[in-house]
């Protein structure tokens, strides 16, 4: 068994669209990054890639490569698994915080754990996502960005996939 943690943050930046968990939020504004900037699925990926010992996500899709400029980040959870199972890994569960003032998610999270099960290939009671503000405190208080954690547990099995 192995356990990953992933952590990521963006700001958000009017002109953007608002992706979290590879859906479209409507929003006034969206996260600023080099892809497309969902912050939950890098903190899903960052979770993956830790508890495999495989670095992180930057390590593999670095901001300098333009092969990933305004990229779909539900393609890079997809190499990240492909990654993940190579190395005969499954999923045990994965849990997940998204870090919000607004817009509120709740109506939103089912979607996302829908479109994280089915890229990682696991059922639907193997992912939790939640969401929660910081009650008007810090940097996403006062709206300026959005954060998300992820913790994975990992399984090791010659027949991971």
């Amino acid at each position: 068994m192995r356990i990953g943690i992933g952590y990521d943050v963006h700001q958000l930046q009017p002109g953007r669209k608002l992706i979290i968990g590879g859906v479209d939020i409507p929003h006034s504004a969206g996260l600023a990054g080099h892809s497309d900037a969902d912050v939950l699925v890098h903190a899903v990926c960052d979770a993956l890639l830790g508890a495999a010992a495989l670095g992180d996500i930057g390590r593999h899709f670095p901001d300098s490569d333009q092969r990933y400029k305004d990229i779909d980040s539900m393609i890079l959870l997809e190499m990240v698994w492909q990654k993940i199972t190579d190395n005969y890994y499954k999923i045990v569960n994965l849990d997940c915080t998204i870090m919000a003032e607004k817009p509120r998610l709740a109506a939103y999270i089912p979607r996302m754990e829908a479109n994280l099960a089915r890229t990682l290939a696991v059922s639907s009671d193997q992912v939790n996502v939640k969401a929660t503000t910081t009650e008007r405190l810090g940097f996403i208080g006062r709206e300026e960005g959005i954060a998300a954690q992820a913790a994975v547990l990992l399984k090791k099995t010659p027949s991971a996939r």
